[in-house]
Parts: C-alpha cells; sequence; structure tokens
C-alpha cells in the first residue's frame, strides 16, 4: 500500500460532520492500555465498547474510531496492514501508543488482525473476546461490513477524492482481503473458527475472558476487577438496523462534498450546479436541497 501523509479536513467538506481531524502520527500514549477485546466484528462489539466506557475503560477504540470519528486513523491502519502484509515498512508499541494512546480499551476490526501483535505490546492488558453462533455471525457480517468493504458507491466517492473516503477505502479493502484471504463468503466460517482458536492458544486460558452478548455485567466486571454498575442495564447498541442505509447517506454526502469543491476550486459553477443537480435527484429522488438533510 502506498504512503498517505496526513492532511486537514477540507473546509469545503460541508455535507459530513467528522468529530475530529488528528493526526495520530504525531500522538504519543496519554492513558494505559488495560483492555483488549479481541472477538471479531459483530458479535456484540458495539455493545461492548459502550458498556467498557461506562465501566471506565476511555476511551474505547472501534472501527467507528476510524470509519467516522477520526478518518485520519485510517492512515495508520493503512501503515499497519503495509507492515504486515507486504513487508513494507514498521509497526510496533510505539506506532501502537501513537494510535491508540488515548484509549483504555480497543475492540472490533481492524484490531482483531493484528491480535497476535496487540496481546505482545501490552502483556498486562486484560484479553477477552466477545463470540455468536457461527452462522448468523456470518450472515449479519455478510450484509453488513462486508457489504461496505465490497459496495461501489464508497469506492466512486474515495475516487472522487472525498477527504474521509480516500482514506477509508483503500484501508478497508485492504484489511478484508488479507484477513479473509480473498473472499469471506467462502473463507469466513474456518477463519472464524482458526481465529478464535489461536487467542486460545497465545492467552492462558486463566487470563482470557470468553463472552457472549446477553451473558450482562457480571461476569465482565468480575473479569476485569471492577464493581457492576447499580441500576443500570446491560447496553444494547444494534447497528445492524439500518447499517446500509447509513453508510449509503454518507457515501452520497461525500460524493457532494467533491462537487461543491469541484465548484468552488475546478470549473464553471453552472457546471457543478447542473452536476449537483443530477446527483441530487440520482441519489435522493427530489430536487430539493433540503432532502439532504
Amino acid at each position: 500500500m502506498a504512503f498517505q501523509p496526513f492532511t486537514p479536513k477540507p473546509s469545503t467538506d460541508i455535507f459530513t460532520n467528522y468529530e475530529t481531524d488528528i493526526n495520530r502520527r504525531e500522538c504519543r500514549r496519554t492513558v494505559p492500555m488495560k483492555v483488549l477485546a479481541l472477538g471479531l466484528g459483530r458479535t456484540g462489539t458495539a455493545s461492548l465498547r459502550t458498556a467498557l466506557t461506562e465501566l471506565g475503560f476511555k476511551d474505547c477504540y472501534h472501527m467507528m474510531s476510524a470509519s467516522v470519528e477520526n478518518p485520519p486513523d485510517c492512515l495508520m491502519w493503512s501503515d499497519a496492514l503495509a507492515a504486515k502484509y507486504d513487508g513494507v515498512g514498521t509497526f510496533g508499541r510505539e506506532q501502537w501508543d501513537q494510535l491508540f494512546g488515548h484509549c483504555q480499551a480497543i475492540c472490533d476490526w481492524p484490531c482483531v488482525a493484528f491480535a497476535k501483535e496487540l496481546i505482545e505490546a501490552y502483556p498486562d492488558a486484560k484479553v477477552l473476546v466477545t463470540t455468536r453462533d457461527i452462522d448468523s455471525w456470518h450472515a449479519s457480517t455478510m450484509k453488513t461490513v462486508h457489504w461496505r468493504a465490497t459496495e461501489p458507491e464508497l469506492a466512486m466517492a474515495a475516487k472522487m477524492g472525498d477527504w474521509a473516503a480516500g482514506m477509508y477505502k483503500p484501508m478497508i479493502t485492504k484489511f478484508w482481503t488479507e484477513f479473509w484471504e480473498g473472499d469471506f463468503e467462502k473463507n469466513g466460517k474456518r477463519i472464524y473458527k482458526e481465529y478464535y482458536d489461536m487467542i486460545r492458544s497465545v492467552v492462558p486460558k486463566e487470563n482470557l475472558l470468553e463472552y457472549k452478548m446477553g451473558e450482562g455485567w457480571q461476569p465482565l466486571c468480575d473479569f476485569l476487577e471492577v464493581p457492576v454498575p447499580e441500576g443500570q442495564k446491560f447496553p444494547r447498541t444494534n447497528d445492524t438496523d439500518g447499517f446500509v442505509e447509513r453508510c449509503t447517506k454518507r457515501n452520497r454526502m461525500q460524493m457532494m462534498n467533491c462537487i461543491f469543491r469541484y465548484s468552488i476550486y475546478g470549473g464553471s459553477f453552472a457546471a457543478a450546479v447542473l452536476g449537483a443537480t443530477f446527483t441530487i435527484r440520482r441519489f435522493f429522488g427530489g430536487s430539493s436541497r433540503s432532502s439532504l438533510f
């Protein structure tokens, strides 16, 4: 993968709302890493992230951290993927501290692609994995993250030059291709089994928690040695509902960023208006700009 330099969010990105545009390559560790939650995505990792945060493990890193919260994180993930799969550059404890330095916990993908490396980098952190029935996991992943990694509109937004899509698309494509050996639909269940067997082989049984959603606070809190929150239900974040719709809307907002930027820097105003009108009508089914929001 080609090295991508950091660039701040363009002022013309008015259709998308990202929390930050921090260059993690310039960051350092500010809090200790305490929890490595290394279960595969779509096993309840969004709910687990909320739970760990409520237990005081802040921040908790998740794919959302890179995809929508701070898109430049994707640059360091691309660096890590290039080092692991292409032998380009190095990525060790120093770089993990740059990427995760603000976090006391991590979960979800693409962290799982580096499970062994992270366990080695943070030997004092507690390790847990969320698990799920393999058939329901595979079906859920097919219609969410697999779709996201392969759908054409994200690629179109990246080719148009959107700031965030241009960082996220090459990262998610590289991760998804390498981790599933080129074919998630065919290899997903096999690699799921191999992955969890690998975790069990490198983490002593007494130091590993295998957790399923629905087990509540007690086993998690016992393992992490923290009190059970009084009067709080265990969080349930079902991000499957509306997943495709949310991602599709983001794609189209990113395309609108590009069209707006072209209208400012690269073409006649009339051509930009015509292009924007075409895109709005094609993607949103209406002629009013208010339909975008």
